[in-house]
């Protein structure tokens, strides 16, 4: 037997002291969230949403591309996409748009729909809940959905904001019954810990009034001012959100242009690909990480509409590329017409990267090595990339089995472990 120098008791007793830390590390850094997360969030203000609007982003969608990209040499040409590449993803993006094109909508309270008096949003806000509850009853709402309530800037603003919420939730359940699956709501221009607090307090208040389960009512943080990065004392501000939202908080997104604007940049420079919008994102992506909290990009406001549809398709699509390198994988779209190089972006990202990632996952599960040793964290990424392809439409189950020798359920363990 090996001699050794230190009493057990004494290693022990030093060794004890990280118990806390374990239990500390497990419970706010529980890992990758097992639900699937939404490509993207298509925001309508709330005056625009009634019956047809989910119909109406997917008819709208799918017109723009049977006009302006009806072949795939249309994507490789606006694009600029492989032609192999083009020739797999063009026909994947019009059955995506004819079958579920919006995975995730908010109707918006906020910048999108402005001050119009308290009569008209309360009407607004009772006039939509019933458009919800008929979606639900319709079969046709989002996978995700919600409201993108006013921020807590002023007094002012604080109370409308809550009346807003109150009077939405209360024509919800009276008309549905219960909160729906999928339903989240999005908390702008947070600027400090308190305002997370305070509106998880009233969360909670709603939840008890209106018979709602615990921790039913989630919400995502709008990271869109410079405090929500750094906070006044010189902290970084976002983990004090994080633990400030006790758990409901479900993502975080970055708005592009009020961010970019307290930042001091004139209107020329405020857009997706400034670095001052990567230094936000790099500060969320740490802030979030293992923590199971969804990131989501900003959006841009060049807009394929009338004689500027290639232009801003290849804008949308270029900084569509850019999130996905960055590990962005969701992101605003304003307009129906996005939803083309939403998908077009996603799927092509995909699809770049699969031959290499399949060899690399086929090599680490069946260990017969390769050029590159992966980690089993780095496995878990590949298998990941594989899962994100299959929810959203980029592939199937039989061409992940071909390009892997994975079965569907296997690459998905593998993508949560």
């Amino acid at each position: 037997m090996a001699r050794t120098s230190l009493e057990s008791a004494e290693i022990a007793k030093r060794l004890a002291r990280l118990s806390a830390v374990d239990e500390h590390i497990a419970r706010t850094y529980p890992g990758a969230s097992a639900a699937r997360q939404p490509v993207h969030t298509c925001y309508v203000p709330a005056n625009k949403v009634d019956a047809e609007t989910v119909r109406q982003w997917g008819r709208e969608a799918l017109a723009a591309f049977d006009r302006d990209a009806p072949r795939f040499e249309d994507f490789v040409e606006i694009l600029g996409l492989d032609d192999q590449i083009a020739r797999a993803v063009h026909p994947r993006v019009r059955a995506k748009l004819q079958n579920s094109p919006v995975e995730d909508l908010r109707i918006d309270f906020e910048d999108g729909y402005g001050r119009p008096g308290d009569d008209v949003e309360d009407a607004d806000a009772e006039r939509t809940a019933g458009v919800v509850a008929a979606w639900l009853r319709d079969g046709i709402e989002p996978a995700n959905f919600g409201l993108r309530v006013k921020s807590f800037d002023t007094p002012e603003l604080r109370a409308r904001s809550v009346r807003t919420l109150d009077v939405f939730l209360t024509a919800l359940l009276q008309q549905w019954g219960s909160l729906p699956a999928g339903f989240v709501l999005t908390f702008p221009k947070v600027v400090d810990a308190a305002q997370v607090e305070v509106f998880v307090e009233l969360l909670e208040l709603f939840e008890q009034q209106l018979g709602m389960p615990e921790k039913s009512l989630r919400f995502e943080i709008q990271v869109e001012t410079t405090q929500s990065i750094v906070d006044s004392h010189g902290r970084l501000a976002l983990p004090l959100f994080l633990r400030a939202g006790g758990g409901r908080v479900t993502g975080l997104h970055f708005g592009t242009y009020d961010y970019t604007a307290s930042c001091g940049l004139t209107a020329a420079h405020q857009h997706l690909a400034h670095r001052a919008c990567d230094f936000a994102r790099h500060a969320m992506q740490v802030s979030a990480a293992g923590t199971g909290v969804f990131l989501s990009d900003g959006s841009t406001n060049v807009l394929p509409v009338g004689d500027q549809v290639h232009h801003g398709w290849h804008t949308h699509y270029g900084l569509t590329r850019r999130s996905l390198e960055h590990g962005f994988y969701q992101g605003w779209d304003l307009h129906p017409a996005q939803l083309v190089t939403r998908y077009a972006a996603v799927f092509a990202a995909f699809r770049d990267s699969a031959p290499a990632e399949a060899a690399r996952l086929s090599a680490y599960v069946s260990a017969s090595g390769s050029a590159v040793l992966d980690e089993p964290a780095t496995a878990r990424a590949l298998a990941a990339s594989f899962v994100r392809a299959l929810d959203n439409g980029a592939t199937d189950a039989d061409e992940v089995k071909e390009m892997t020798g994975l079965a569907e359920p296997e690459i998905r363990k593998l993508g949560r472990l």
